[in-house]
């Protein structure tokens, strides 16, 4: 019997920058991507100095096999 596998295709990558950061931005953003086929890949705030809110955020999402992934 003969397995048959997906040839793997590319990763693409998606940055997203979200401002104002707050918990409705951020959802918004994530909802919209993963809805679009988007996987979420990771987080990053961006702060300034003398202040511990963030001023920004990237989110990272990728579609397609990440390089050295089977």
């Amino acid at each position: 019997m003969t397995v048959l596998r997906p040839v793997p295709q590319p990763a693409a990558y998606k940055v997203v920058e979200v401002s104002p950061v707050s918990d409705e931005t951020l959802e918004r953003a994530l909802n919209e991507r993963t809805g679009e086929g988007w996987s979420f890949e990771s987080l990053h705030f961006v702060t300034r100095d003398g202040s511990h809110r963030p001023a920004l955020a990237y989110l990272f999402f990728v579609r397609g096999e990440p390089p050295g992934e089977p």
